[in-house]
């Protein structure tokens, strides 16, 4: 089997973050030695962001917002699905991520990074989110590495919280979508995300593993006084 070559390493605050390869088309991004993302893994990220963005293919002038870079694969996917006159901003927190999709790993998306439609932005997701004017995007998509299920217990999660999903509600259009990429199901992030007022449904998009997507759409009248204003932003990373 051909070994694993390291082609950079980024210090990072979680550890080294490395971009290694072995094949033309094979690639791994790891962190502190773990795995983060692999070439050889598509289907759910391809999902999330399909699930989010297909309603808005006749739409003039879409506005997405995609948390995490990753490889690149999940804007590939909106983009393949979004109009020419969409703009889709990329929220991405190691600059050197943007770099690698911008080099070595745009074989893998046909440069999706490089589409005049796509600008990335180098800061957390939940800030781009939190400073958001009111109704601005038509489609979130979260597709962070580590996803909902570790913050089920946390109502103030930056991410997942209910002031968070109160803030992603607020910064989507009517009719607009959040689309969450998380490990596995789990009944009471469900149904955090229906008390922050999303027509919620769960979708499995199959591949070697049990992922889901969790598929909220802000409903054009919600009930007044559901979740509360607490929490804060924190750090992110792309899981693709």
């Amino acid at each position: 089997m051909v070994p694993w070559k390291v082609l950079e390493t980024v210090a990072t605050s979680e550890g080294e973050l490395q971009l290694r390869q072995r094949n033309p088309r094979e690639f791994l991004i790891t962190i502190d030695g773990r795995v983060l993302m692999t070439s050889a893994e598509q289907a759910s990220e391809q999902a999330v962001a399909t699930l989010a963005c297909k309603h808005l293919a006749a739409q003039k002038a879409p506005r997405v917002l995609i948390g995490g870079l990753g490889m690149a694969y999940t804007v590939r996917a909106a983009l393949d699905v979004l109009p020419k006159s969409a703009k889709v901003v990329v929220s991405e927190l190691t600059a050197q991520v943007e770099t690698w999709c911008r080099g070595p790993l745009s074989v893998l998306t046909r440069r999706a990074v490089h589409d005049p439609r796509v600008r990335v932005v180098i800061q957390d997701v939940a800030r781009v989110i939190e400073h958001a004017p009111a109704g601005h995007y038509d489609a979130i998509v979260l597709d962070l590495y580590e996803g909902p299920h570790l913050a089920q217990k946390r109502l103030n999660d930056p991410f997942y919280g209910r002031a968070a999903l109160e803030r992603s509600f607020a910064a989507l259009a009517p009719g607009g979508v959040l689309a969450i990429w998380s490990e596995e199901i789990n009944a009471i992030f469900k149904k955090r995300m229906i008390d922050a007022g999303f027509e919620t449904t769960v979708h499995h998009p199959g591949g070697s593993r049990a992922y889901v997507v969790y598929l909220g759409r802000r409903a054009e009248v919600r009930a007044a006084g559901r979740g509360d204003r607490g929490g804060g932003a924190a750090r992110s990373r792309a899981r693709r």
